[in-house]
């Protein structure tokens, strides 16, 4: 089924204007890409528009959209984010983040103080600090090592870099340059996070791959673990983008969240956090 998507620009502040894609009708979804941006998220959102509502935005500064230098940090981009649904007015929205974005998606359920987010799913993300279970280093690792811990069959989806036009790969560096003021120092999560998501009672379900190597599913477990409502499903044969290597095992699971956490649903039993694997 074909569902129409309209790309367009968002004024959330005079100075940050986000580029931003919607689709299908229903239920809001925000769905946040990670740092390998907005086309690692384009099938999930093509998936979730078939039932939902789904604004994907470019986080500013990646692929060629502008970055006001006041925003350094991916708690600007929560607030932002959060008053991009303010304004649109939309509530019983569901916040999907992948990596990079479901770290967003945790500070936006922190600042919710509206209460228009209604349900998480965080796939594979990173932004807390584990003992143990530091994410690899991404700006330190050359293509083909980031896509051996990414990926759970690196070979079937290795990009050789030597293969890209020049504007592709300034794009790419432009990318990485970005995160790199937002999520490298400290690297790759905010130190007091983990220990205030207690407070977060919004269902939240984190997918995480099996073979992920950038943060390991033992990671993904003591993310879940903090979350005041957080459960967890682990997804065989897929690494750090499951919604990628293993779209169907990835979606069912997405889709029955969204069904259990939207506004009116019967609420699910308080059993605390789980993990179980998803074949």
């Amino acid at each position: 089924m074909s569902v129409m998507t309209t790309e367009h620009t968002a004024n959330v502040y005079p100075d940050l204007p986000l580029t931003l894609s919607e689709s299908g009708t229903g239920r809001p979804v925000l769905i946040l890409h990670g740092g390998g941006g907005p086309a690692t998220v384009a099938g999930l959102a093509a998936h979730l528009s078939r039932t939902a509502h789904t604004l994907t935005p470019v986080h500013p500064g990646w692929d060629g959209t502008p970055r006001p230098g006041r925003l350094t940090g991916v708690d600007d981009l929560a607030v932002a984010y959060l008053r991009l649904l303010a304004d649109r007015g939309l509530d019983d929205v569901l916040v999907v983040g992948s990596s990079l974005g479901g770290w967003i998606a945790a500070e936006m359920a922190l600042r919710d103080t509206a209460g228009l987010i209604t349900g998480l799913v965080l796939i594979d993300a990173v932004g807390v600090h584990v003992p143990g279970e530091t994410p690899a280093d991404v700006f330190a690792l050359d293509p083909r090592g980031l896509a051996e811990r990414s990926w759970h069959d690196p070979d079937a989806h290795f990009v050789d870099p030597a293969g890209l036009s020049g504007a592709r790969l300034a794009s790419l560096r432009a990318n990485m340059a970005t995160m790199r003021v937002l999520a490298g120092d400290p690297y790759m999560h905010d130190p007091g996070l983990l220990r205030r998501l207690g407070r977060v009672r919004t269902p939240a379900l984190l997918v995480w791959g099996a073979s992920d190597r950038i943060v390991t599913p033992a990671y993904g477990a003591a993310y879940a673990a903090a979350f005041g409502d957080g459960r967890m499903e682990v997804v065989a044969e897929a690494g750090h983008l499951p919604h990628i290597e293993r779209p169907d095992a990835t979606f069912a699971l997405i889709d029955a969240h969204l069904r259990r956490t939207t506004a009116g649903a019967a609420p699910r039993s308080a059993t605390g956090p789980t993990a179980r694997t998803a074949t």
